[in-house]
């Protein structure tokens, strides 16, 4: 099937709209016309090439939602006319890591970034006769994608289309990183440094868990502000200047909980974050930077002597077809905030202007948003 699609032809250049063939569905896939899609700081990473990929061009985009508008055979998951969210990492069911309850792990996880299809390995995405990496086996910046069931989830009518994308990432990714790979805990301190699309949720999770402090760490005084709305309790421009706050706060005993979400990690944040950290706590750390960064300086007698664990996150260390279905009903009963996320809306066309306000932290979630004009 042919369409447009934002696509990457080279590091550090912007998405040229082109058109493309993203193919017919074979076996086990569907094709599902997306209502939208989130703009995440991870995209920004492939173009930028912090992020690896097998080749380029890419087709950018993981974080979307729409109705299955077409199945190929062996398909059980979904039927036409069913509304799903695209969970960025795929989940089989049967493999090791599926099987011991860590979907988030699932092997196909393999195929995120190799441009090959999960069903049998082809090139499914084309541009001008060359092969396509689409992000996360997914590709939403494009109104239509063709897609493996393993990387969809059936979500309730109700629901808008254009919130629920959220969850297919961000969200997700930074809820579970508060609740599930922090395991935050009723009466902790929670330290959040970077309140951007992923951390804003860490934010929510953590409060939503009962900690009885959420401190948000963010340089932009836009994002401080909002991180109040989403539950924290004090905010600081950086971890330096939260250091003794905290100290005063927790009569000493520092923070249980440090949850590391900024859109570019370096060094000086995992070593920031542990002297934060009180003796037993724990550090998650969800953020990405370049690929073969790995310049951290630690107290090791700290990390001995004091208990404290930095513990790395994907997918908010929890399973797609679970957290997906359970947040949005988290949402409709109004205890998850995702209207608010969305600060800004944009064409497709415009994806490039979403970046630029995503580096000029004008926004919480930038989202590209469909219409008939592109169907």
């Amino acid at each position: 099937m042919l369409t447009k699609g934002a696509i990457a032809w080279e590091v550090k250049k912007p998405y040229v709209i082109e058109e493309i063939d993203i193919g017919e569905p074979k076996f086990g896939e569907v094709r599902v016309r997306l209502v939208g899609s989130g703009l995440c700081h991870s995209d920004l990473h492939i173009a930028d090439g912090d992020l690896p990929v097998a080749f380029f061009p890419v087709l950018g985009g993981h974080e979307g939602a729409g109705v299955v508008d077409k199945v190929g055979e062996g398909v059980t998951d979904v039927v036409e006319g069913d509304h799903v969210v695209l969970a960025f990492i795929p989940s089989c069911g049967k493999c090791h890591y599926c099987t011991t309850g860590r979907q988030n792990l699932c092997d196909l996880g393999a195929h995120l970034l190799d441009g090959q299809s999960i069903s049998d390995g082809s090139y499914r995405v084309h541009v001008k006769g060359k092969p396509v990496v689409p992000c996360c086996a997914l590709g939403t910046f494009a109104p239509y994608v063709t897609v493996h069931q393993a990387s969809v989830v059936r979500i309730e009518k109700d629901l808008p289309l254009d919130k629920a994308a959220l969850v297919g990432c961000g969200v997700t990714t930074g809820w579970g990183s508060a609740v599930h790979v922090a395991d935050t805990r009723p009466g902790e301190t929670v330290v959040v440094v970077g309140t951007g699309g992923v951390g804003i949720n860490a934010v929510q999770g953590a409060a939503a868990a009962g900690a009885r402090r959420v401190i948000a760490v963010d340089p932009s005084p836009f994002k401080r502000e909002q991180a109040q709305m989403f539950g924290a309790s004090y905010t600081f421009p950086n971890l330096a200047a939260a250091l003794e706050p905290v100290r005063e706060l927790t009569r000493g005993r520092m923070a249980d909980k440090v949850i590391i979400t900024v859109g570019q990690i370096a060094g000086e944040h995992i070593t920031e974050g542990v002297e934060i950290l009180g003796k037993g706590g724990t550090m998650a750390v969800t953020s990405m930077g370049a690929g073969d960064y790995s310049d951290v300086k630690l107290k090791l007698y700290e990390i001995a002597l004091l208990q404290k664990s930095i513990k790395g996150g994907i997918f908010g260390g929890t399973s797609p077809r679970t957290e997906i279905p359970w947040l949005l009903d988290m949402y409709r009963e109004g205890k998850l905030k995702l209207d608010e996320l969305v600060t800004s809306t944009y064409d497709l066309e415009q994806v490039n202007q979403g970046y630029e306000d995503l580096v000029a932290d004008k926004n919480i979630r930038g989202m590209i948003l469909y219409s008939d004009k592109d169907w």
